[in-house]
């Protein structure tokens, strides 16, 4: 589990440039793989071995500038509530505004780090200019230029210095799967329905996360434990619709499980809000499984159910691998069958296929299909294995990995999936030198 990390300021202070300076140094690293970001407000980032996940507010707040007000004071409360720690980032060019006034005075209620970081700093006249900063009331700023980096090395000792140590639960064996979603998408009922009132809990155990329960369940043969992002510590205070609470609130959950049961209310479709979780989810390597909750509340025709699923195929491809299952978590309908589809994406993402049989079965569609020649250069795949990761990750060792593209990459990861089960799972495919 990693800490959460909030960026907030009002609006043109530079938090994006910021966010993607942050977590471009490790995406550089780790994510080569072209579609996975779709979601540009949120990312990994570590600094001296200390890994934390970063949120950039910005991206959330759309409207007209009288709009702005309340809505970034709406996030800068739920940064406060959420996150572990906070950049709050202001702009030496424009000194200090109203607004940053405003977001100051709620952040020095606070007891959590809370770093100022002013930005553009990016000439020795301006290190003065910034001292002005200090009428904020938040002590100890921190001078930068996200633009070319400078400054920022001090920032991430200073914040990983600050950031509460987070504690490592006992492994337990039992598989993880959150509930998430939207709000009002059904998420508590369809956790009430699944452990009824003759609740077979053990125990409820408010996890080191302060915030996702988890609950025992064991019925009908099935033990896992659920991670419920549902009915944790309402605020009378947030706006129930705002996209980013729901991002907030599902990463905590995200991170900390094996699958992903996605709910969605049928009757608001599968709009970009659930598309976000979708694509966090995705991100994180976790299993999925596509909840389409109400079901009995949608008019039926001959083919809506054909209709809807191909749709939601539509949103998320290229990962169009994941069950879709209809649901009504208030008439109990096929919520068994959910729990099923879940238990098995969690079988197939530890799933893992011996070295023999691998190369037994895609050599020969590579020798069939190989991959398009570069600049006259042939390429030899002679041998393929997978990772010993906790997700399925494939190694494909070539002549020339360089020179192998993307629409090949896929087509290998669909030749895998064809040949062996990986349904609701996110398979990564890496092509090295031999």
């Amino acid at each position: 589990m990693s800490n959460i990390v909030a960026i907030v300021g009002r609006p043109n202070v530079g938090k994006s440039t910021l966010f993607n300076r942050l977590i471009k140094r490790r995406e550089a690293i780790v994510d080569s793989v072209s579609g996975v970001t779709r979601d540009r407000h949120y990312g990994k980032s570590d600094w001296n071995g200390k890994e934390f996940s970063l949120i950039d507010t910005g991206g959330y707040v759309v409207g007209s500038d009288d709009i702005f007000e309340q809505e970034i004071d709406k996030q800068v409360e739920l940064a406060i509530d959420e996150a572990d720690a906070i950049l709050f980032v202001v702009d030496v060019e424009a000194g200090v505004t109203g607004m940053d006034e405003e977001v100051a005075n709620l952040l020095r209620r606070v007891d959590k780090p809370v770093l100022l970081i002013v930005n553009k700093v990016d000439a020795a006249n301006r290190l003065h200019d910034a001292t002005e900063f200090y009428s904020l009331g938040l002590g100890k700023y921190y001078p930068i230029a996200s633009i070319n980096g400078s400054g920022t090395g001090d920032m991430l000792d200073a914040l990983v210095e600050a950031l509460p140590e987070v504690e490592e639960k006992e492994e337990e064996n039992l598989p993880r799967f959150a509930v998430v979603g939207r709000p009002n998408a059904g998420k508590s009922s369809l956790i009430n329905a699944l452990i009824g009132e003759d609740r077979y809990i053990v125990t409820d155990i408010a996890g080191t996360t302060r915030d996702a329960i988890d609950t025992k369940y064991n019925r009908f043969g099935f033990e896992f434990n659920l991670v419920d992002t549902a009915g944790i510590r309402r605020k009378a205070k947030v706006k129930e619709d705002l996209e980013f609470y729901s991002v907030m609130r599902s990463i905590r959950a995200i991170e900390h499980s094996d699958v992903c049961l996605l709910v969605v209310d049928a009757t608001r479709g599968f709009d970009s809000q659930v598309q976000n979780i979708f694509w966090l989810a995705e991100k994180n390597h976790k299993g999925i499984v596509i909840l389409v909750n109400k079901w009995d509340l949608v008019e039926k025709s001959t083919n809506t159910v054909k209709e809807f699923e191909k749709h939601i195929r539509e949103k998320i491809e290229p990962f169009t691998d994941v069950p879709i299952v209809f649901i009504s978590a208030l008439t109990k309908q096929r919520i068994f069958k959910a729990i099923e589809t879940a238990v098995n994406v969690y079988k197939s993402r530890s799933n893992r296929i011996a070295t023999s049989k691998l190369n037994d079965t895609m050599l020969p569609i590579i020798e069939n299909t190989p991959p398009p020649a570069y600049k006259g250069k042939y390429i030899k795949i002679k041998f393929c294995t997978q990772l010993p990761t906790n997700y399925p990750q494939f190694a494909f060792f070539a002549n020339l990995p360089q020179y192998i593209r993307d629409p090949y990459r896929r087509f290998i990861e669909n030749k895998l999936r064809e040949h062996f089960d990986f349904t609701g799972v996110p398979v990564q495919v890496y092509f090295r030198k031999k």
